[in-house]
């Protein structure tokens, strides 16, 4: 598996999460080798039901005008 991050190698690797309120304390998911980025079900799930995020959509923190008041 390649990580969409930096495009390396992805590992399987059993996770520990104690505060967990279903019981279980640990899981399974993938961890990038490179950049450290992990990836379980959940993670999957939330990023094919999100919305795409906003790219190149920057706003101008302020505005350039003129003494006559055109911008």
């Amino acid at each position: 598996m390649e990580c969409d991050r930096c495009h390396g190698l992805m590992v399987q690797d059993v996770f520990e999460d104690y505060l967990d309120d279903t019981g279980r304390s640990t899981f399974t998911g993938w961890r990038c080798v490179l950049c450290g980025a992990i990836v379980d079900p959940v993670i999957c799930s939330h990023r094919l039901t999100a919305p795409p995020p906003f790219i190149g959509t920057a706003r101008r923190r302020w505005t350039v005008r003129s003494r006559s008041g055109a911008v």
